[in-house]
């Protein structure tokens, strides 16, 4: 038995008998064929090709938003001005032809119970709020900042005269008390700042400009 596993090994190995039946040919086919072939990978002119078509639609788009007195010059527009000077150009365009005559609601009053530029579910609160005698709490902060502003400046008017009168002692006590006023205002105006929507911030108070300004008051 022994001796026929032998003789079998040596045919399997003998170059006759692979000579005869070929097998290397035959395990090479068979291996590649079990993984499916990969694509070549892209190459760097496709993938620019691509890009640079995908940025000429998107400018393509970008273009087709603009008047139509500057389309293919965006180069010659040099800033925002420009764009605002065209626009006024059509709005005075059109007056001159009489398209804002016939407008539909002409000689009625204005709806501004609903703000139609306005996030529908803050212009729902509003209304809301409204209806119930109240107000957002920027509202009630710009309110209570701009009195204090006011109290603060006739109080700062009050203080200067002791100062031009010669009291400068008392001039330097309600010197502290204002610049200790002047940060509580201006924290108001910080917070404020944050809550209120946006365009409709406003500046703290500043000591050195205050005193100019009175300054120039008294003259």
């Amino acid at each position: 038995m022994a001796s026929a596993v032998r003789l079998s090994r040596r045919k399997l190995s003998s170059p006759s008998f692979n000579k005869g039946f070929p097998l290397a040919p035959f395990f090479r086919k068979a291996s590649s064929s079990s993984t499916p072939p990969q694509p070549p990978p892209p190459s760097s002119k496709s993938q620019k090709k691509s890009t640079d078509r995908l940025s000429a639609a998107v400018d393509a788009i970008h273009e087709r938003k603009l008047p139509r007195e500057i389309r293919g010059k965006l180069s010659a527009v040099r800033s925002e001005t420009d764009l605002v000077n065209v626009v006024e150009q059509r709005i005075w365009h059109s007056m001159e032809e009489g398209h804002f005559e016939n407008l539909p609601g002409k000689g009625k009053p204005l709806n501004v119970s609903v703000n139609p530029h306005a996030d529908p579910a803050e212009d729902t609160l509003y209304r809301i709020l409204s209806k119930n005698g109240c107000a957002p709490e920027w509202v009630e902060l710009n309110k209570e900042i701009r009195s204090n502003i006011s109290v603060w400046r006739l109080t700062l008017r009050k203080a200067w005269e002791t100062r031009r009168a010669g009291d400068l002692s008392k001039w330097e006590d309600s010197t502290e008390v204002l610049k200790f006023q002047i940060r509580e205002i201006n924290n108001k105006v910080f917070r404020y700042n944050l809550i209120v929507p946006f365009g409709r911030q406003m500046f703290g108070l500043n000591w050195e400009k205050e005193l100019d300004r009175i300054k120039d008051e008294s003259q």
